[in-house]
């Protein structure tokens, strides 16, 4: 059936959001030109995040883009491999200039994550899921 999740974006600036999320340290698909006309091709396992300028993404949609200031479409989450990671990727989001809305921290003993916004206001989470500590059913 599928073989990539591909999720798409709207953003105001796509070479700033390219530069946010590199400073996160998530890659690019080198293919991908570095113009503020065209989508950037982001990286996270095998799903694929395409920056779209906001113009373009209306276009495909054939929707108006969502006002995140008030209100969210979808919150994307990615793991993470430690706290540590959890706790790292919160502060380069904060250094990138985006927002953390939830601060790291632990939930049902066992999952520990933050959640932070981009630049255009789309709500990630990065969460650790420990194992050991869940609960058996």
């Amino acid at each position: 059936m599928t073989k990539e999740l591909w999720l798409n974006l709207p953003v105001k600036d796509v070479l700033l959001s390219r530069a946010f999320f590199t400073q996160l340290g998530l890659p690019f698909n080198p293919r991908h030109t570095e113009t503020d006309a065209t989508a950037q091709c982001l990286m996270i396992g095998k799903t694929v995040v395409m920056l779209f300028p906001e113009a373009t993404f209306r276009q495909f949609a054939q929707h108006p883009v969502s006002d995140t200031q008030t209100a969210s479409q979808v919150l994307i989450s990615i793991d993470a491999e430690s706290r540590e990671e959890v706790d790292a990727l919160a502060q380069k989001a904060k250094a990138a200039g985006g927002t953390v809305f939830a601060e790291p921290g632990e939930t049902m003993g066992w999952l520990y994550g933050c959640g932070f916004c981009d630049l255009d206001g789309h709500r990630w989470n990065v969460l650790y899921m420990d194992f050991n500590k869940m609960p058996k059913e």
